[in-house]
């Protein structure tokens, strides 16, 4: 079996990333103990870390290499959405509990992005589970579809174009199959719910 190229390259990159981003918030802390100073331009500094950090652990595992034992804990999920969420138009609600195999949070996390495109105008994702399968229903203000991604997540075409602000959308259906499930979508007029 060949390794799957695109994931090692994610997580390479994201181990690469995290140690500095994470020495950059460690210095804004210590500059701000020392100094006293938590005047408007730390605040940016430290608030502009910790949604680097944020991203670059959601990406580690939405993007990163997942074998079928390892395991992702609940607080660590929880946490991540948590950053991710702060100071960003969507807010998301995890009702799954206990710790769930990398491979599907790794769905999860891929199937989450493909909503927040829909969502230009922000909105809601709940995070669920009906016995095996995990349901998102996002929901909003407005829900822009793009149809031709969607579907093509049900059928994929061999040369269908992405971009790189779609890049979810190609990765997702080997992820899937990889985790051995298969993606069901409906949508209304104000939110979408995807199963897997």
């Amino acid at each position: 079996m060949q390794p799957d190229l695109a994931a090692l390259v994610g997580s390479r990159i994201c181990h690469d990333l995290i140690s500095p981003i994470g020495a950059i918030g460690n210095g804004v802390e210590l500059l701000a103990l020392t100094d006293g100073d938590t005047g408007a331009e730390m605040e940016l500094i430290n608030e502009s870390v910790q949604n680097a950090s944020a991203r670059i652990r959601y990406f580690r595992i939405a993007y990163g290499a997942a074998s079928e034992e390892q395991m992702v804990s609940r607080s660590e999920i929880l946490s991540i959405l948590a950053a991710t969420a702060r100071g960003g138009r969507i807010n998301y609600i995890w009702k799954i509990d206990g710790d769930q195999p990398r491979r599907l949070v790794r769905c999860a996390l891929l199937t989450l992005q493909a909503i927040e495109a829909s969502l230009p105008l922000g909105g809601d994702i709940h995070i669920t589970q009906e016995e095996e399968m995990w349901v998102m229903r996002g929901e909003g203000p407005r829900l822009t579809l793009d149809k031709e991604l969607w579907n093509n997540l049900l059928s994929p075409q061999v040369g269908f174009h992405y971009t790189a602000a779609h890049v979810q959308f190609a990765l997702l259906p080997g992820v899937l199959a990889e985790a051995g499930r298969v993606l069901q979508f409906k949508h209304e007029a104000n939110h979408m719910v995807v199963r897997f």
